[in-house]
């Protein structure tokens, strides 16, 4: 089962990230343990700036975008082509917005993650 939690309280988790932009902020793929923000999006080629790969983010792994296979058996951190546009319902969080409505997303990244992540991105 999902954890639900509101629009705000997932704002809250990424801005807790302590990270430099909406660019930084990252969530984890729940299928291969995978950290990404919109900046690795982008340098997948998932679209040119934060507007264009923003649908992609929380959503569909990095991984889609490399060329990447199926998850493994068990999460390794190396990008799948994984997206929760699917039949299955294998994903750990949905936030609820106001108008009552769930929408399935990867795990928050902790602050550590993003952060290091960040940092990679130089």
């Amino acid at each position: 089962m999902a954890e639900v939690i509101p629009v705000k309280e997932f704002h809250r988790r990424l801005n807790a990230q302590g990270v430099s932009g909406r660019q930084h902020v990252a969530l984890r793929c729940p299928m291969c343990g995978t950290v990404q923000s919109a900046t690795s999006l982008i340098k997948a080629g998932a679209g040119s700036d934060f507007d264009a790969v923003e649908k992609y983010l929380g959503f569909s792994c990095v991984g889609r975008f490399t060329g990447a296979g199926s998850p493994r058996e068990k999460p390794d951190g190396e990008p799948c082509n994984w997206t929760l546009g699917g039949v299955f319902t294998l994903h750990t969080l949905e936030v609820e917005t106001t108008d009552g409505k769930r929408h399935p997303r990867f795990e928050v990244a902790t602050p550590e993650e993003a952060q290091a992540l960040e940092a990679s991105h130089g």
